[in-house]
């Protein structure tokens, strides 16, 4: 390459450029080579990966806060699209639900003693006081809670076996999936924010692992790993849509060859529409979550170029000298610990939606936090672009690494014989490939771009 074209390459703006490009390109050559509904669902996943590492950039881009229990925000994110979006219970209800209030009572009710005896009570008797009320509370909220648990999961439990939600739209539950990882991470900013970064990651992991075993046990609340399924949509339904008749008119016109021939016609105008209606509804969720994505994208680009962002940035690169200068670090870190959490929970309800039920199970620390963490490091820390552009490319890789790998491994082991006990062992196991490959993509870009695809701007942009 000549200089002047080394020298555009290393504009910002004319590298993004590149980089999303070569992005798009890779999704256009899997559509050809592959299907374009596959293609659209890896956009789909992109983008809510590229949400999620948006999240974290917030957090450790902006202010340095290494948070490694995004799993937890996530699953309270895909928590609030069955207790906000799913219809009630009214069999549940009635079995346990007044229990269960009252046990909810007796915890406020003791929160409230406890906060009283704080401020009331001296020395020695505010330690006793504080202890007698949490074991008497914990006792009564105890008695009216367990028969109301067993009373509620014994509600046709192949079915129910749960409270259900309250039967909003499932758009709600996307704001109600922001809103709990946002309480969530105010609740464990005001234990762990302050201390050092060692500890700020102990307490989100611990945290985090405690939200996903409440959500596997607590069967009353979300089925546990029975797990919901047929959760409302925000997009129209595939079997809806073959039975549109502007769809099959307009399926017929297009491919008035292939459907000439009056026997197979039925069934091949049948298999047309299972495709174009698929397609259509991935293209309507690509839609949807681009712009869910493009307006917090905006909003974090604007964020940081403001005086707050600058402020954050400040903080971030000398705490002393910002304290110094008169700023509540503490308070600063909570306003974007919260922000950042609200964004990840946002997409864990966006995951959910699209996935069309809720599987507490499946929240790995593997895809749901070391996976983004790859994705903010290859991005580029700091930037949000390059935060969306490192989503993109890790869960590419990481979705296409299986079906590479095993194509690799037919390859490599071709030699050997169709039936060869190496080769079959070699292709049944290309899907270990991804980590494989991961790792690769990480240390190239740690070794040849630090800073990651998209380096953080310095100075005002």
């Amino acid at each position: 390459m000549t200089r002047a074209g080394q020298n555009y390459f290393a504009r910002p703006d004319a590298r993004a450029a590149a980089v999303f490009a070569a992005l798009a390109a890779m999704l256009v050559v899997v559509g050809f080579a592959q299907s374009w509904a596959f293609a659209l669902a890896i956009l789909q996943l992109c983008l809510i990966s590229a949400l999620m590492a948006l999240g974290v950039n917030i957090q450790w881009g902006y202010a340095g806060l290494f948070n490694v229990g995004i799993v937890g925000f996530a699953a309270l994110g895909g928590a609030a699209t069955v207790l906000v979006a799913k219809a009630p219970v009214p069999a549940a209800w009635a079995a346990g639900g007044g229990n269960l209030l009252a046990a909810a009572a007796a915890c406020c009710v003791t929160v409230a003693a406890v906060w009283l005896a704080r401020r009331r009570l001296q020395g020695r008797a505010r330690g006793w006081g504080i202890a007698v009320i949490l074991i008497v509370g914990l006792a009564i909220a105890r008695y009216f809670y367990l028969p109301a648990a067993a009373a509620i999961e014994a509600v046709e439990p192949a079915q129910y076996g749960y409270l259900g939600g309250l039967g909003w739209p499932i758009l709600t539950a996307w704001l109600a999936g922001g809103l709990f990882a946002a309480a969530a991470a105010w609740l464990i900013g005001r234990v762990a924010l302050g201390l050092r970064s060692d500890y700020l990651a102990i307490a989100t992991l611990g945290i985090a692992e405690i939200i996903i075993a409440v959500l596997k046990n607590e069967e009353w609340l979300t089925r546990g790993v029975k797990n919901v399924t047929k959760l409302p949509r925000p997009v129209p339904v595939e079997v809806d849509l073959q039975q549109a008749a502007w769809l099959q008119d307009w399926v017929a016109y297009w491919h008035a060859d292939e459907l000439l021939a009056e026997a197979a016609r039925a069934p091949a105008l049948q298999q047309l529409l299972i495709d174009y209606a698929g397609v259509l509804v991935k293209l309507c969720y690509v839609g949807l979550l681009a712009a869910v994505v493009g307006g917090v994208l905006g909003l974090s680009i604007l964020a940081l170029n403001s005086p707050w962002g600058r402020m954050m940035r400040a903080i971030r690169d000398n705490e002393r000298a910002a304290a110094a200068l008169g700023k509540n670090i503490t308070a600063r870190h909570m306003q974007v610990f919260i922000l950042g959490s609200a964004v990840v929970g946002l997409a864990g309800a966006m995951l959910v939606t699209l996935d069309g039920q809720f599987t507490p199970g499946g929240y790995h620390p593997l895809r749901y936090t070391f996976l983004i963490w790859v994705m903010v490091i290859v991005g580029g820390s700091g930037n949000n672009l390059g935060a969306v552009a490192g989503g993109f490319l890790v869960w590419f890789v990481w979705v296409e690494a299986e079906p590479a790998g095993r194509w690799l491994m037919e390859i490599a082991t071709g030699w050997l014989g169709d039936a060869h006990p190496l080769r079959l062992h070699l292709i049944a196991n290309a899907q270990h490939m991804r980590l494989f490959l991961m790792g690769l993509v990480l240390l190239c870009v740690m070794r040849f771009s630090p800073g990651g695809l998209l380096p953080e701007r310095r100075g005002r942009t």
